[in-house]
């Protein structure tokens, strides 16, 4: 029996959910064993937890504004440091950081440096001071603290823009899983994962959120972190990779050398399947300059401090001192699916390319390839393709293709794993990219709903019709991130990325200096949002259109460019014109001292 109220219980609750999770998985195998098939091994999984966050966003309905926006501000640190992990290593950490890292060496290292270093940032620069301030959203913080309805539209302006492009590149994430595991086109398949989406954050906002990622670590975490422990192990490299990757590195290194790196001709790569590459580069190489690399480490720790859905998971803590422990909470749980990120490409890459494995195929000849079922499962979905452009019947490293966000789908199929891993993987891809376009679509919708409609459009509104509004918008946002989804204008790690550079380009230096510099007003503010985004985003329409870029600033980094100009703009202005008023100043020095009430009140 459960004593006490819901947020006492929570490690009983989630225990449960745990050890019932792992029966699941159990009652699979067993399934599996009797003769079902794989196609409805994978259904169930996604059917199964899919229900599972549904119910549990409808148990967390609330028609409360406080438990809409920040839930309550009551979730404990280690349950909302699990919840941020969820919020945060979205399809892009689950589905494609590992396809980086496969495809393009440790150059990709720099997305987990930056990423990872991104938090130091959080945890020393706002999350504490934005949660002692007591705002539902991030442009709520801006407004307040700038003054003036057209600062806190800016603001809701960039974090529309970062948000949404971050939510298509989730959408597509759940897309791709759903049409794999479901068999059905991808795009009819993004607006199930859409629907999916909307059940978990519909009726509950953020407390509805918030009980839905936890749930949703538990499960990506599992079925990222089992196929890696269980796969090294089948290969002999050792129950923890971690320790060996060393050795499994230079292995590949080795065969590499073996087999050679072709350069395949212009034509030959237009018969490739768009989104499909191959191994054109060694494992171990750092694919970018020194510049380059930190460059790209440097926009996402920005970035990730710019983030409106990142902040706002910090606003639901009891305290400061809460919200600071929880940034460290987060770190480790984070930390456990990053570390194995590299682990996962290197032994997907080994079990491919090493001949000494009987999973290996480079060398076997065509008709050998084309008849094994993983290959036809997965050229069936157009996430992998051979082509014999040399015409020897054998092959080659160079004629192999496959899509980046298969490498941690398909793996362990590819690695002789039984399907109830695979149907695991896809349940735990799923859950990564639900969790995260879950918080950025709310992230979204609750600032249209909080800091357009209520504070600018209709003061007066009672909360049960600002609730309204905020589920309307979910629909609306949702609907509009799986119609560009199905386009696949571009993939997801680069849509991710292009979140980033955008959010640092017109929020990183409003927040900071909001924070650390009383004489930062409101039109250096305007100025620094609207200035930054638009040249950041003139930066990188420049570079997609054959621009050269300057001082090795790429499209991938166009948001250093951008807050270069936010900052720039926001000294300039602000000094130019008049500081802001006492009350102001006191107000940002209070906000820098831990203790005390908010400034905002509960509700505002």
């Amino acid at each position: 029996m459960m004593k006490g109220n819901f947020i006492d219980n929570l490690p009983k609750i989630y225990g449960i959910y745990t050890g019932g999770f792992v029966g699941f998985i159990i009652i699979m195998a067993i399934a599996e064993q009797m003769g079902m098939t794989a196609k409805t091994i994978g259904i169930a999984f996604v059917a199964f937890t899919v229900f599972i966050y549904a119910l549990i966003g409808y148990l967390s309905r609330t028609a409360q504004a406080d438990a809409y926006y920040v839930a309550g501000r009551q979730v404990p640190t280690v349950f909302n440091g699990m919840a941020t992990a969820a919020d945060w290593m979205s399809g892009a950490s689950f589905v494609a950081m590992a396809g980086g890292i496969y495809f393009k060496g440790y150059g990709y290292m720099a997305l987990l440096v930056g990423w990872t270093g991104g938090y130091v940032l959080v945890a020393s620069l706002l999350a504490p001071y934005l949660r002692k301030f007591g705002c539902y959203t991030v442009p709520d913080f801006i407004g307040t603290r700038y003054g003036g309805n057209l600062a806190r539209f800016s603001a809701v302006v960039v974090l529309t823009v970062a948000s949404f492009t971050y939510v298509t590149a989730q959408i597509n994430a759940t897309g791709t899983i759903a049409s794999v595991a479901l068999d059905i086109p991808f795009q009819y398949a993004v607006y199930v994962g859409l629907i999916s989406i909307l059940l978990c954050s519909m009726l509950g906002g953020m407390r509805g959120v918030t009980w839905t990622q936890v749930a949703q670590y538990i499960v990506l975490i599992i079925a990222y972190l089992l196929p890696v422990f269980w796969i090294s192990n089948k290969m002999g490299a050792g129950f923890f990779p971690h320790f060996m990757l060393a050795d499994e590195v230079a292995r590949i290194g080795e065969l590499e050398q073996q087999f050679g790196f072709v350069k395949n001709a212009a034509a030959d790569l237009k018969t490739v399947p768009k989104g499909l590459a191959g191994i054109t580069k060694a494992h171990s190489a750092v694919n970018a300059t020194p510049w380059a690399f930190i460059s790209l480490a440097l926009a996402m720790m920005m970035g990730t401090a710019s983030l409106p859905h990142v902040m706002m998971r910090y606003f639901t803590t009891p305290s400061v001192k809460a919200a600071r422990k929880s940034v460290g909470w987060s770190l480790f749980f984070i930390f456990l699916l990053y570390s194995s990120a590299p682990m996962l490409a290197t032994l997907s890459k080994l079990s491919l390319i090493d001949p000494n494995l009987p999973t290996g195929i480079i060398g076997k000849t065509f008709a050998e390839v084309e008849a094994i079922d993983w290959y036809q499962n997965w050229n069936q979905a157009n996430l992998m393709f051979i082509s014999d452009f040399n015409g020897n019947g054998t092959l080659e490293l160079n004629e192999f293709f496959m899509g980046g966000k298969a490498v941690v789908l398909a793996t362990p199929e590819i690695a002789g794993l039984p399907y109830v891993i695979s149907g695991l993987v896809a349940a735990g891809g799923m859950a990564a990219a639900m969790s995260t376009a879950d918080g950025l679509i709310l992230a979204i919708a609750n600032a249209i709903s909080h800091d357009v409609y209520y504070k600018i459009i209709d003061p007066k509104a009672e909360t049960a019709k600002r609730l309204l509004v905020a589920r309307v918008l979910l629909v609306i946002i949702g609907f509009a991130g799986a119609t560009i989804a199905a386009m696949e204008i571009q993939g997801i790690l680069g849509s991710v990325i292009w979140a980033f550079d955008f959010a640092m380009s017109g929020l990183f230096f409003p927040l900071v200096l909001g924070v650390w510099w009383k004489r930062a007003n409101r039109q250096g503010a305007i100025a620094g949002m609207l200035g930054g985004l638009i040249a950041g985003a003139w930066y990188l329409v420049w570079v997609r259109t054959g621009g050269s870029g300057f001082l090795g600033i790429t499209q991938l980094t166009f948001g250093i460019f951008g807050s270069a100009v936010s900052l720039v703009l926001m000294v300039i202005v602000s000094l130019m014109t008049a500081e802001p008023d006492k009350a102001t100043q006191k107000m940002v020095d209070d906000v820098r001292v831990p203790s005390g009430k908010s400034i905002l009140g509960k509700s505002h």
